[in-house]
């Protein structure tokens, strides 16, 4: 079984995380090996995208379900690998990949638990097994992702 980060490695990783307000979609890392993750992110009420998807009902987009689930499961997961590896932190993960499937809508107030676990880190590249699901245990999103290390200009 793999060696769970520590607190101190868990702030590292979340410091590193390069989206910020208001694209970034991670609150917490509940937990973090060389092999999964668990994140949080709270949907909150005033986010910007909510006033026009959709007027009078707003949800989240799907997009961001997916940029949500990418920040917790490729890109922090892939700092901590590079972390590990003594790796060049002068990089941007960027999509190369998603596969994914939609099974709930996610409203303003809720919050998410996304749970992710390595199928593969190669060259930089890093294939994720993601999972999003609600409070109350409805699976929102599933699927595959995948992102690389991009040098930073």
């Amino acid at each position: 079984m793999a060696d769970k980060a520590s607190p101190e490695m868990i702030a590292k990783v979340l410091s590193l995380v390069p989206q910020q307000f208001p694209f970034r979609f991670v609150d917490e890392i509940v937990e973090l090996t060389d092999s999964k993750v668990i994140g949080k992110y709270r949907f909150r009420e005033d986010e910007y995208f909510y006033k026009g998807h959709f007027p009078g009902w707003p949800v989240t987009p799907g997009v961001v379900l997916v940029e949500c689930m990418a920040q917790i499961t490729v890109v922090s997961l892939g700092i901590y690998l590079h972390l590990l590896d003594g790796g060049d932190m002068n990089k941007l993960t960027l999509f190369t990949e998603t596969n994914v499937d939609f099974g709930a809508v996610v409203l303003p107030g809720q919050t998410v638990t996304v749970y992710g676990e390595k199928i593969y880190f190669r060259k930089g590249k890093l294939k994720s097994q993601a999972k999003m699901v609600l409070e109350d245990g409805t699976v929102a999103v599933e699927g595959t992702l995948a992102g690389m290390g991009v040098l930073r200009s």
